[in-house]
């Protein structure tokens, strides 16, 4: 199942819940949520929570005072905390200061796992906090997919 923002977050006990965490910037980040979306399509296990707004309107203020923007990053926040799993993926044509906050913000939450791409300008911080906190850490999207439906069947058991 797929939630994306701006709907309601509305998630069964049974369900493993994944925080899609990650690079969207236009233009220069690979759009992974769809590989991911398409990987999970028929999973009735597993709830995709994608951040990213097909309604996006660059004109938002990114301040507290703009109501569209505010409701934005409230639903992220939510969705993070609600989750199973917080899937964080750095692509490396992109700069990703939201999802640098997310992974430090989750980093020792125990449920992060990172897809870091080689030439990720901040990679080495990366690959330190992940082996100061123990979080999983792959270089592909296709590892990274795997990575989840391993957490899923683990979640499972």
């Amino acid at each position: 199942m797929l939630i994306k923002a701006p709907l309601p977050i509305a998630i069964g006990e049974k369900q493993f819940t994944v925080f899609m965490a990650g690079s969207i910037e236009k233009g220069v980040a690979e759009t992974w949520h769809m590989k991911m979306e398409k990987a999970f399509a028929d999973s009735n296990s597993v709830v995709l929570l994608n951040p990213r707004r097909e309604d996006w309107d660059d004109t938002w203020r990114e301040e507290k005072s703009d109501p569209k923007f505010y409701a934005q990053v409230k639903w992220e926040l939510q969705g993070l905390e609600s989750s199973d799993l917080v899937v964080v993926y750095f692509d490396k044509e992109a700069k990703s200061p939201i999802t640098l906050l997310e992974f430090g913000l989750y980093a020792r939450s125990g449920k992060a796992v990172v897809c870091c791409q080689e030439g990720f300008w901040k990679k080495g911080n990366i690959d330190i906090v992940c082996e100061q906190c123990n979080i999983k850490q792959v270089s592909t999207i296709e590892e990274l997919i795997e990575l989840v439906k391993t957490k899923n069947r683990e979640y499972e058991n």
